[in-house]
């Protein structure tokens, strides 16, 4: 079941989404017709696992960590599908990096492994926009507009195994499967746990492959997950 929200003239509604209609409890909506739609959740903070792909250590010239690499992206961070991503006056290095995310679904911590599917909503896309020529990563990934998320969550998804690629600009610029991420998903989701209390709606994202080039202007960034679907935003002007 795909899980969406969307922004009608009285506001955001939430419910299940077919074929571009979102089927709330006081009826259906029309993508597109009785409004757009927002990011499927309303996350406190992103976690977002870095270096979790061989290639991306290669890509970069990163050692191999000995547990996982996180950092954190504020709500202000996200916005939703088809929505423009902003690119900084301070950058003139704009990349992207599309990922596999979690959404949580309970209040947790200190979870164990054999917990983790249980207290997950499901899984959505987000693109870690990255301005690499900022030092320090809080400066280079958590600016305004930086996690494109969405553009739904997924609730049936084995996370293990499931292919990805990303577009730019109508060029494949990534292809990967999650099998080959150094630390997969319920592991990280556990390891978090450990460190911060999980709130409903956070979000979990678990690393991308190797993403060479850089975005211009103007580009459309189409990520797609098999089994999720495709997360699409333009670069603006």
């Amino acid at each position: 079941m795909r899980l969406a929200r969307i922004l009608t003239a009285d506001g955001p509604v939430a419910g299940r989404y077919e074929d571009g209609v979102v089927r709330a409890d006081d009826g259906a909506y029309e993508v597109g017709v009785d409004g757009r739609l927002l990011a499927p959740c309303e996350p406190s903070a992103l976690y977002c696992v870095g270096r979790n792909y061989a290639e991306t250590l290669d890509q970069m010239d990163y050692e191999r960590p000995a547990e996982p690499d996180f950092f954190i992206k504020p709500p202000t961070s996200v916005i939703a599908h088809e929505r423009p991503i902003p690119f900084p006056e301070f950058t003139d290095e704009l990349t992207y990096a599309g990922e596999l995310a979690a959404v949580v679904d309970e209040r947790c911590r200190n979870l164990d492994y054999e917990e983790v599917p249980g207290v997950l909503r499901g899984y959505t896309i987000v693109n870690d926009v990255d301005a690499l020529d900022q030092r320090g990563r809080t400066a280079r990934k958590a600016f305004d507009g930086s996690g494109p998320l969405g553009p739904w969550i997924e609730t049936d998804l084995d996370p293990h195994g499931v292919e990805m690629w990303t577009d730019v600009a109508g060029e494949r610029r990534q292809e990967a499967s999650t099998d080959l991420m150094l630390f997969e998903p319920y592991e990280i989701v556990a390891y978090l746990s450990e460190r911060f209390t999980l709130r409903p709606g956070d979000v979990i994202a678990f690393g991308s492959p190797a993403n060479p080039g850089l975005l211009e202007p103007g580009a459309a960034v189409e990520i797609t997950y098999e089994g999720v679907g495709t997360l699409r935003n333009t670069v603006a002007e």
